[in-house]
């Protein structure tokens, strides 16, 4: 396989561009001490991000409006009810990923 210039620049690039912003935040607030309510605020966003991702999978676009996705709403419930009870991130993510796999095999 022959590697180009103009792909090694693209990769690098690439690179770059997708670890700035994720280490660039962090060495810019590591100096900084953010206050009680601030961080109480953050701590919301992750719930945020979560929900907003399982309600985009939830719900599929049709010519008619919204339609429940059910194959995901079937792997969701289980999911949900494994991080309820156990409120380990592992088991939950193993049982959302082997629930959707088995749905996915059999539907």
């Amino acid at each position: 396989m022959n590697t180009s210039l103009a792909f090694v620049l693209l990769l690098v690039g690439c690179t770059i561009v997708t670890l700035l912003p994720r280490i660039l935040p962090f060495i810019l607030v590591r100096n900084f001490t953010i206050s009680k309510p601030i961080k109480k605020w953050l701590s919301y966003i992750p719930i945020c991000i979560f929900t907003g991702l399982i309600v985009e999978s939830l719900l599929a676009k049709t010519n008619s409006g919204l339609a429940i996705n059910w194959t995901v709403l079937a792997a969701a419930i289980p999911t949900c009810l494994i991080a309820i009870f156990t409120k380990s991130l592992l088991t939950t993510v193993l049982v959302g990923v082997f629930s959707m796999a088995i749905i996915r095999f059999f539907f």
